[in-house]
């Protein structure tokens, strides 16, 4: 068998037909697993919050003073 006949047999064994992975059903996945899986996109995509500076109140620029 030539090589090149030998290349063709072998990438038309590797590669699934269309229609036979298509016919196969999806994998039952447990509600935990899916929950889980939420949890974990929702921490990746969310951006950090942002951390308010020491000395700082509600926002503000100036720093909190005690009486005197």
């Amino acid at each position: 068998m030539p090589a090149s006949e030998r290349a063709a047999e072998s990438a038309q064994t590797r590669q699934p037909s269309p229609s036979a992975a298509s016919s196969a059903p999806p994998a039952p996945v447990s509600m935990r697993d899916l929950l889980a899986s939420c949890a974990a996109a929702s921490a990746v995509s969310t951006p950090p919050r942002a951390v308010p500076r020491e000395g700082t109140r509600h926002g503000g620029s100036a720093p909190r003073r005690d009486a005197a």
